[in-house]
C-alpha cells in the first residue's frame, strides 16, 4: 500500500524533482533549437565534402591533399564544443536565488 504524503513533504519533492530553465531564452524554443543545433554541423559537413566529391577534371595529388586536409580541419571546429546542452536548474535552487535577489534589492 502506498503512503500518502503530507503537503510538506510534496512540496519538498517538487523542490528537489522540478526543474526551470535558467538558461535565458524561452523554453518552449528548446524544442526546435536543440534539434537544430545538433543538425547543423552534420549539415556543414555534408556540403563542405560535397565540395570536393563534385569537382571535375584531372586529379592533382597536391591539391586533393590539401582538400582533404582542410575537410578535416573544418569538421573538427564544427564538432569540437560549439554548442552543448545546457541543463535546467532545480527548482529549489532558483526560488532561493529569486528570494535572495529580492532581499538585496530591498536592501540595497
Amino acid at each position: 500500500m502506498v503512503r500518502r504524503r503530507s503537503p510538506q513533504e510534496k512540496k519538498a519533492l517538487s523542490y528537489a524533482k522540478d526543474r526551470r530553465n535558467v538558461y535565458g531564452e524561452n523554453d518552449k524554443s528548446s524544442r526546435k533549437n536543440i534539434p537544430r543545433n545538433k543538425r547543423i554541423p552534420n549539415r556543414v559537413d555534408r556540403h563542405q565534402e560535397q565540395l570536393f566529391v563534385t569537382a571535375l577534371g584531372p586529379v592533382d595529388l597536391d591539391a586533393a591533399e590539401d582538400c582533404e586536409v582542410t575537410l578535416r580541419m573544418t569538421r573538427s571546429k564544427w564538432h569540437t564544443g560549439r554548442w552543448r546542452k545546457y541543463p535546467d536548474a532545480p527548482l529549489g535552487a532558483v526560488v532561493a536565488h529569486r528570494l535572495a535577489r529580492r532581499r538585496e534589492r530591498e536592501l540595497g
